[in-house]
């Protein structure tokens, strides 16, 4: 016999289809249809932060990457994958990275306990403290600090974004692609946008543009 907490699962997807046929009959069948989403999300694995219902989207409106403490990795093709479909199959105009305060992958950056394969790609965070150490240094407070590297690390992965080749060719061809970074607040549902910002080449430092072949 199957847990009680997975049989509920089964029982709960059948009411929340009854729910959504309940206020709209044709809802399934205009998803079955195809998906134009306006936003790829790019977040963080913890279950804490579900991407569409902290922003109040429905099913087909926010296309979803995440990963742990919500990193965009160059040599992640699985992340490259998502992007590119997003931005050249999909045509979305605005791609959000929205790290969280209390992140346990930015946790573990902070401090020198190994966690195996995890290890590897926590270093990615150690290296946006590394950027920032001259900020983060200053800061005795340890929540502030953790704080502080949640943020950081958020607004390094809209950089790293900003630098692919695939967001630079959609800005060549003058594609509407506009990128953001957040922070969302697990303890008070509230999102802060952290006012960095990218819709074009010219907002990078030169040596990071890419020339059109």
């Amino acid at each position: 016999m199957k847990p009680d907490f997975y049989k509920s699962l089964i029982e709960n997807n059948k009411a929340w289809v009854q729910s959504k046929l309940d206020l709209d009959p044709e809802f399934f069948k205009r998803l079955e249809k195809g998906q134009q989403p306006p936003l790829l999300w790019i977040g963080c694995s913890d279950s804490r932060v579900p991407a569409n219902e902290i922003i109040g989207a429905q099913p087909g409106e926010v296309f979803v990457h995440r990963n742990i403490a919500n990193m965009v990795v160059h040599s992640d093709m699985n992340m490259l994958s998502v992007l590119d479909y997003a931005v050249n199959v999909l045509k979305i105009k605005h791609v959000i990275v929205c790290g969280h305060y209390g992140c346990g992958g930015v946790q573990a950056a902070l401090g020198n306990k190994s966690y195996g394969l995890v290890d590897n790609w926590i270093r990615n965070i150690r290296d946006v403290y590394r950027q920032h150490q001259d900020d983060l240094g200053r800061i005795e407070d340890e929540t502030e600090l953790f704080d502080r590297l949640v943020e950081y690390n958020t607004m390094e992965q809209v950089y790293n974004l900003a630098k692919t080749s695939i967001v630079q060719s959609a800005w060549e061809r003058r594609q509407d692609l506009n990128l953001h970074g957040w922070v969302y607040g697990v303890g008070t549902g509230i999102v802060k946008d952290l006012d960095v910002n990218f819709s074009c080449n010219s907002q990078l430092e030169e040596f990071y543009r890419l020339a059109a072949v």
